[in-house]
């Protein structure tokens, strides 16, 4: 039995849900978002609450059961509340600016970085050195975030480079004479 499968997705005030066969479509304040599951789970509308149940009791019904559960909540989350990605910038002269729809990233290259925002993620620099990614995918969100952090990774010795907020970087002693 699936932990996390067998709990429904409750909907909270102001957000409406539709199921038409296998498609799950979320509205709410900041959009609408949409999900279609596989053959191998049944979902089901009760009210203001979402319920996911396998079809069978094969291995990848159950492995399709709490997939599918967690994407309909993530879909409620995203409509509501929206996710985000905090960067920490640690460096000399390392920087970052946004300017209109494009992000301006100074990280020890011979060049700027330009990074285009895509479409549904917003992105702010409250300060120079932290940029924050906002939007209502999670995936996008995420993907994002790494995007940027693939440009210049932490590195272990004086932990220069773009870090996620709550991430923790390993450092390690240099060499000795």
């Amino acid at each position: 039995m699936s932990r996390i499968g067998k709990r429904p997705v409750e909907l909270p005030s102001g957000v409406s849900a539709t199921v038409s066969g296998q498609t799950v479509e979320v509205k709410g304040p900041k959009g609408t978002r949409s999900f279609t599951a596989t053959d191998d789970v049944t979902i089901t509308l009760n009210g203001s609450e979402v319920t996911v149940a396998p079809r069978g009791s094969s291995k990848r019904a159950r492995q399709q059961w709490g997939l599918s559960r967690t994407m309909v909540a993530n879909l409620v989350q995203g409509v509501t509340d929206g996710f985000k990605r905090e960067l920490e910038i640690n460096g000399v002269g390392y920087r970052a600016a946004i300017q209109g729809n494009v992000l301006k990233l100074s990280l020890g290259y011979s060049h700027e970085v330009n990074f285009d925002v895509p479409e549904g993620v917003t992105i702010t620099t409250p300060k120079q050195t932290e940029i924050v990614v906002e939007g209502m995918d999670q995936q996008l969100v995420g993907q994002v975030a790494a995007n940027i952090r693939k440009w210049r990774a932490p590195e272990p010795y004086k932990g220069k480079g773009i870090k996620y907020k709550d991430e923790y970087i390993f450092r390690k002693e240099g060499k000795k004479k």
